[in-house]
């Protein structure tokens, strides 16, 4: 087990993983497993601000550097006690913590920059990863299921919505919008339900409420920021959504989910088991298991497979529900 050097009264701690919301929000049990090895630490995240800030205010970091992708850092991350790379494998990665002189790195083994560390496997869940990493440094057993947020979220614009989110940054991962409009117009005739969305998504989002006969108020899409979109999710009866940022929202918050994989298997980015969380994918059907891109620009084959029919058994499955369950059901099983 290692500790911080004794050199300040609170050691300073750099984090980096300066990617978006799901990314981030994957991160979270690895830094309260952090958070618990380190208690004396000032903890730096290098991130998304919005998100970042949610963090933050949850407790699990002190401040936020904001950074995206892997540039040359702002000013006030150079020197720390230890940096903590939470962003990738290396080298680049790697490269870029370094270039900040910390007195210790804590990252994977990378034969051209680090030697030290773990090793990387491929196959690994997200959430897993980085809590073995944080477990080796700091001998925290920081446990990859713990999600949860705990802050104060304002009042939301809706509450109590089904909430259908049918964008993502990659087409791969877009289920088309006339099934998603299917999905929303059955379940509108019996609760409410919203579309969300980021600005850039609000066509998608206006296209699904149309074709599903929702009202033009129903398209929350570029009306909500992070936080906003937080309170909505952390409200709501269920979240439907395919393997993108928001579908993390919902083991944050404990609601209710139904996810749509396609190109990544679930068990690499799924989300946590028996919590109400139910993921639908057909790429295991085969003699070896679906492996796609998640940043492709075309639909992604075992995504196109899923019906609309299966998404709505498993909603009304949660719905009925109520509250969380302890089952996660598949496509495959």
């Amino acid at each position: 087990m290692s500790s911080l050097p004794a050199a300040s009264s609170r050691p300073r701690v750099l984090v980096l993983r300066a990617l978006g919301l799901g990314d981030l929000l994957a991160a979270v049990p690895a830094l309260r497993g952090l958070r618990r090895g380190l208690p004396r630490a000032e903890i730096v995240l290098v991130g998304p601000r919005d998100a970042g800030g949610l963090l933050r205010d949850a407790g699990l970091v002190d401040e936020v550097v904001p950074h995206q992708g892997l540039g040359p850092l702002p000013g006030g991350t150079h020197g720390a006690d230890v940096a903590v790379n939470l962003h990738g494998r290396g080298p680049q990665s790697h490269r870029l913590l370094l270039s900040t002189r910390p007195r210790r790195l804590v990252a994977f083994a990378d034969a051209l920059t680090l030697s030290s560390g773990p090793p990387w496997r491929a196959d690994e869940h997200e959430r897993a990863r980085w809590c073995r990493l944080i477990d080796e440094a700091y001998d925290v057993s920081a446990d990859p299921d713990d999600t949860g947020l705990e802050l104060a979220l304002a009042e939301p614009i809706v509450r109590g919505a089904v909430v259908v989110h049918p964008g993502a940054a990659a087409g791969s991962r877009r289920w088309p919008a006339e099934r998603w409009a299917s999905v929303a117009s059955t379940l509108a005739g019996t609760r409410p339900v919203v579309v969300t969305g980021s600005p850039r998504e609000r066509p998608l989002a206006e296209q699904v409420a149309a074709l599903a006969g929702l009202p033009p108020e129903s398209v929350l899409a570029g009306r909500t920021d992070v936080r906003a979109l937080a309170a909505v999710v952390a409200s709501a009866r269920l979240l439907l959504s395919s393997d993108t940022g928001v579908a993390h929202l919902a083991p944050a918050f404990g609601t209710p989910s139904v996810t749509l994989f396609g190109p990544t298997s679930p068990a690499t980015w799924g989300p946590p088991r028996g919590r109400g969380h139910r993921v639908l994918w057909h790429g295991d059907e085969g003699p070896v298991p679906h492996r796609g891109d998640p940043h492709d620009d075309h639909l992604d084959p075992a995504l196109a497979a899923i019906t609309a029919e299966e998404v709505l058994a498993l909603a009304r499955t949660a719905l009925r529900a109520g509250m969380p369950t302890a089952d996660v059901g598949t496509a495959s099983t």
